[in-house]
């Protein structure tokens, strides 16, 4: 079994994202990598080349800015690097350069990727998610937090990255997937409150033009991680490679965990999940084979 990992990245140091920490947790179990490096206002590409592992393979591309509207360019990224993967590999697996892979998992994920290998009904592993909120000591609870998505694929080339790259479809149809019992650490909104402000109004540009880009970026100025709907105290060890940067912590965010800045709706929804373990209404991109 061979397993190439991919992403996508641009201005990395500029918008904090973790990518050589995303990148490095998941090389273990990958044969090969390419980073599709965008053309970027900081030492984005430097920052890549720095990574020392001989399985690294970098795409330079130039991200189409007149893609507007939905995240489009974020699919079209992912897929020029889905589409340099060579034939030989089995498998390929996905990360955003805000995601991390703890190494408890590598067993479990190696694992499932070698027993559906031979199995063509089974297109995608799904994974589990944690998404951390303002510091690595909050999670996100509330429904606006997806608890699944395909972080790994077979190597179809009619596979393609979906809407703004969040999950895939063949040919334009959900995937039959198999859930992995392991989690994604989602650290995208783990940035001090000035990085994050000018990231969501960066991000904004991606999804948004005219009157309606100018609102959602004096929103993002507006920006304080106290607006969140709903967490709960993490209690669990983050991936070792996460450890430098959570050391050099310099910001704190202190959250009122019993309070629930959410709607009466999503509050009894909230409430249903948490009895009974379902989520109603859910969004799914993906069809959970048996």
């Amino acid at each position: 079994m061979k397993v190439c990992g991919f992403t996508i990245v641009r201005n990395a140091i500029k918008y904090g994202y973790p990518v050589v920490e995303s990148i490095n947790s998941v090389l273990p179990v990958c044969d090969h990598f390419i980073v599709a490096v965008g053309k970027s206002e900081d030492n984005t590409l430097e920052l890549i080349k720095s990574i020392a592992s001989p399985k690294i393979e970098i795409l330079k591309t130039e991200w189409d800015e007149s893609l507007q509207g939905g995240g489009r360019v974020l699919a079209v990224e992912t897929n020029k690097a889905m589409d340099a993967i060579g034939e030989e590999f089995d498998w390929c697996f996905y990360i955003q350069a805000d995601e991390v892979i703890h190494e408890k998992y590598y067993p479990e994920i190696q694992e499932q990727m070698n027993f559906w290998k031979d199995h063509p009904q089974v297109e995608g592993l799904l994974f589990k998610y944690l998404h951390f909120w303002g510091t690595y000591d909050y999670v996100g609870t509330n429904r606006m937090w997806y608890r699944h998505e395909i972080r790994i694929i077979r190597n179809d080339k009619s596979i393609r990255s979906y809407k703004d790259a969040q999950g895939f479809r063949k040919n334009n149809q959900k995937l039959n997937v198999k859930l992995v019992d392991a989690y994604v650490y989602h650290y995208g909104w783990v940035r001090s409150p000035e990085t994050i402000r000018e990231k969501m109004s960066s991000f904004h540009a991606l999804y948004h033009s005219g009157e309606k880009l100018k609102e959602k970026q004096r929103q993002s100025e507006d920006f304080d991680y106290a607006q969140v709907g709903s967490v709960r105290k993490f209690e669990g060890s983050h991936p070792e490679v996460m450890k430098p940067m959570i050391e050099k912590l310099d910001w704190h965010v202190n959250i009122d965990v019993s309070r629930k800045n959410i709607g009466l709706k999503d509050y009894l929804l909230y409430l249903f999940e948490k009895a009974f373990g379902y989520r109603l209404f859910e969004y799914k991109n993906y069809k959970v084979v048996k």
